[in-house]
């Protein structure tokens, strides 16, 4: 998409002012004509090399499943940038001492509405997602690995919790 200087500054402007990308592209419809994707919308504020504000992070409910994550102050593992995959949201995941710890990925890997990593009471890890029909997916990275029951059941509670703390 070729944007002319104006409509350039225009996008800039509304990108300083906090918009969201879902906004912008209401905008550019509304505003100056342009009738783009959702997905476009994403390209041009890239190739434009602007870089939306985050939301201010909503104030974490006090639970037994989040608590612990506030005390311990850890952080998410790093995650793998880049094209080889997506960026682990550096938001605190939702985890309890030897429990179970959960992480949402900042872009969701392809074919899914959202994504994630979860480290289990045992120690292994897997990746995570939902998918457009709304089912959970997991994939371990050890070949055939099943978590136990217990921890599935507080993997999805933490899940929950840490989807909910996103606005999802």
């Amino acid at each position: 998409m070729n944007l002319d200087e104006a409509q350039r500054k225009k996008v800039a402007e509304w990108v300083a002012q906090g918009l969201k990308l879902s906004e912008i592209q209401t905008r550019l419809d509304s505003e100056l004509g342009l009738r783009l994707t959702y997905m476009e919308v994403r390209f041009l504020v890239d190739d434009l090399k602007l870089v939306p504000k985050d939301a201010e992070p909503a104030k974490a409910l006090k639970s037994p499943l989040t608590e612990p994550a506030a005390k311990a102050g850890g952080g998410a593992p790093a995650g793998r940038g880049g094209a080889a995959g997506p960026t682990t949201k550096s938001a605190e995941p939702a985890t309890k001492p030897g429990g179970v710890s959960v992480s949402v990925d900042q872009l969701a890997r392809p074919g899914a509405v959202v994504s994630g990593k979860v480290t289990f009471s045992d120690g292994n890890r897997a990746q995570w997602y939902l998918d457009q029909a709304g089912r959970l997916g997991l994939a371990p990275e050890k070949q055939g690995y099943r978590p136990p029951a217990s921890d599935l059941q507080e993997f999805q509670m933490a899940l929950e919790a840490q989807l909910s703390n996103m606005g999802l």
